[in-house]
C-alpha cells in the first residue's frame, strides 16, 4: 500500500495518509477510534487544540504499544482560551503524554495575524527548542503565506487546507502556489462529494473511475487527491473503511480520469455560486418589498 512518506522542506518527512480526529466526540470515543485507526495501520493522527481531545488521542497513542518514533503526531495551536503559544504547547505535550510533536500548525490565519511576526517566530522557537519538529500553517490562502514567508527564518513545511473536486478548481493557484515554495499541502475533508454533497456532477466520473478499478468511490476520491500530491487526513469509525482507505494507496487514476473529475467538480462549484446569487438577489428583492410595503404603510412616497 503505497502510502508514502513525503519529504519536507525541513528535512524532515511526513506520512501520505493521517487519521484525522475533528468531529470525533471527546473521551473514550476518541481513544477508541485513534485505537482502532492505529491498529489497521494508520501512522499518523491529526488533533489539535481547539478539538479538546488530544488527551484522548495521547491515551490510545500510549496504549498502542507503538515506539515514538513510529507514530506521527499532528496538533495545532487554536488560540483556545486566549491561551498564547508557549502555554498552548506545553499544555498539548502533556495532554498527548510526549516530548515532541512531530507537527505544530496554526490552525488558522486569525490566530497569526496581525501580530504574525511575533507568533510564528514563537513556533520557529519551538522547533528550535526541539520541541516540535516542523512548524506550518492550515487555512491560509497565498496572500497569507506571501506575508509570512517574506519575514519567516523558517518556511511553514506545510499548510493543511479545504481539498475536494468541488473546490479544486478555487484552491488550484494555492496548490501550485505551495509547490513552487516548497510547502506541502495537507487535504481535510476529501471526502465531501461523498459526505454532504452527493447527486451533484462529480458523482458519474467518480462511479466510473471505481467501475473500472474494482474499487469504492472513496478511494478514487482519495486517490484523486493523492494525485494532487496532497497529504490526506480522513476518518471514519468503521475498521472496514479505514481499511479501504489505507488500500485506496494502490489505486492509479488516468490523467483524463483525473481531468474529469477536476471538470465536474468545477462545474458543481459554479452550480452552487449560481444558486447562491439567485438566493441573494431573492433576499434583495424581498427586503426591498417589505420596505416598500412599510413605507406604503407609513404614508411615505418613495417613488
Amino acid at each position: 500500500m503505497p502510502w508514502d512518506l513525503i519529504a519536507l522542506n525541513d528535512g524532515n518527512s511526513i506520512p501520505s495518509i493521517g487519521f484525522g480526529t475533528w468531529k470525533i466526540p471527546v473521551g473514550n470515543t476518541t481513544a477508541d477510534q485513534v485505537d482502532q485507526a492505529i491498529s489497521v495501520g494508520f501512522s499518523h493522527i491529526d488533533t489539535a487544540q481547539a478539538y479538546r481531545n488530544e488527551a484522548d488521542a495521547g491515551r490510545a497513542i500510549h496504549e498502542s504499544g507503538l515506539a515514538r518514533k513510529d507514530i506521527f503526531i499532528t496538533t495545532k495551536y487554536s488560540g483556545l482560551d486566549g491561551l498564547n503559544i508557549e502555554t498552548s504547547i506545553k499544555n498539548s505535550l502533556s495532554n498527548l503524554g510526549v516530548q515532541y510533536i512531530d507537527l505544530y500548525l496554526i490552525h488558522h490565519r486569525a490566530w497569526l495575524f496581525p501580530t504574525y511576526q511575533q507568533r510564528w517566530a514563537e513556533l520557529e522557537g519551538l522547533k528550535n527548542a526541539g520541541l516540535v519538529k516542523s512548524i506550518g500553517i492550515s487555512n491560509f490562502g497565498i496572500k497569507e503565506t506571501q506575508i509570512l514567508l517574506a519575514s519567516a527564518k523558517i518556511k511553514p513545511a506545510v499548510n493543511q487546507i479545504l481539498l475536494h473536486p468541488y473546490v479544486y478548481a478555487q484552491q488550484a493557484p494555492l496548490l501550485e502556489f505551495s509547490r513552487v515554495n516548497g510547502i506541502v499541502i495537507e487535504a481535510y475533508s476529501a471526502l465531501t462529494p461523498l459526505t454532504s454533497r452527493r447527486g451533484g456532477p462529480v458523482d458519474d466520473p467518480v462511479k466510473a473511475v471505481a467501475k473500472r478499478l474494482k474499487a469504492t468511490e472513496d478511494q478514487v476520491l482519495l486517490a484523486w487527491t493523492k494525485a494532487k500530491g496532497a497529504v490526506i487526513l480522513t476518518t471514519s469509525s468503521k475498521k472496514s473503511r479505514l481499511e479501504g482507505y489505507l488500500a485506496a494507496g494502490d489505486l492509479v487514476l488516468k490523467d483524463e480520469e483525473i481531468l474529469a473529475i477536476d471538470k465536474a467538480g468545477a462545474k458543481g462549484a459554479q452550480i452552487v455560486t449560481a444558486q447562491k446569487v439567485v438566493r441573494r438577489a431573492a433576499i434583495v428583492l424581498f427586503a426591498g418589498a417589505v420596505g416598500l410595503g412599510l413605507c406604503s404603510y407609513l404614508g411615505i412616497d418613495v417613488l
